[in-house]
């Protein structure tokens, strides 16, 4: 049994059939008990007060925001180099879901930083490197729609997500890059004195797992309805040349 056989378009219809209800149902659960738990039973801040709550949609968020990007990533290259069709629609359904996260990052550490930082944004490096992230998944979906033929598009896609490949790393690691900056370090950190308490850790997991559950689900569906827009296309086609 190898990997590979997953790009076959109707063994991952099987398969992601039979998975996709239990992902979707662990996410579901898991979102829940992580929002829940974190918004109704840790203890405000002594700090940050209430504010620090949004801690567990914003990191979760923030993650998700830059490993879709990685994600895309990795199935452009495998588009790139085995020329698998599932590998590329796959990228192309996640690129939504990461647009989605990225804008839920921006807005929540909008939120966030007003009463930290005493304004809504600042040109912080890695504040400036998520914005550009978020322009490119904007361009990334653009360029799907701009052109027509499907093989050159995944082609052109998958060299800028090369490209934005980039701004993920330093949205991610840019405080390692840089000690400037408003930005605070890595909420759930090896460093003892940037790690969160552990009572607002342990909940800010398990909403990182239920987020990561969701973009699973959310991938698989989107995924599903690209492989058969393109059988639809292919069979339209195929009639008018009939």
């Amino acid at each position: 049994m190898s990997i590979w056989e997953y790009a076959n378009p109707k063994k991952f219809m099987q398969t992601s059939a039979w998975a996709l209800p239990w992902v979707t149902g662990l996410a579901v659960l898991t979102l829940i008990t992580g929002l829940v738990w974190g918004f109704f039973f840790t203890p405000d801040d002594f700090r940050m007060g209430s504010t620090v709550k949004i801690i567990y949609i914003h990191v979760p968020a923030a993650i998700m925001a830059t490993g879709t990007w990685f994600m895309m990533l990795a199935a452009s290259l495998i588009w790139l180099i085995r020329r698998h069709h599932v590998s590329v629609l796959a990228a192309k359904a996640a690129a939504p879901v990461g647009t989605t996260m990225t804008l839920i990052g921006l807005f929540t550490g909008a939120i966030w930083g007003q009463p930290m930082w005493g304004t809504w944004w600042a040109w912080d490096p890695r504040l400036t490197a998520f914005l550009i992230l978020f322009l490119f998944y904007l361009g990334y979906m653009a360029l799907w729609e701009a052109i027509e033929d499907p093989d050159t598009a995944a082609d052109l896609t998958s060299v800028l997500c090369l490209v934005g490949s980039v701004f993920a790393i330093i949205s991610r690691y840019a405080v390692l890059f840089w000690n400037q900056g408003l930005h605070q370090g890595s909420s759930l950190s090896m460093d003892a004195e940037e790690h969160v308490s552990d009572v607002y850790a342990w909940p800010l997991w398990v909403a990182i797992v239920g987020f990561g559950l969701l973009f699973v689900s959310l991938v698989l569906i989107r995924t599903r309805t690209e492989i058969r827009s393109r059988r639809l296309r292919a069979l339209e086609a195929r009639e008018r040349m009939a």
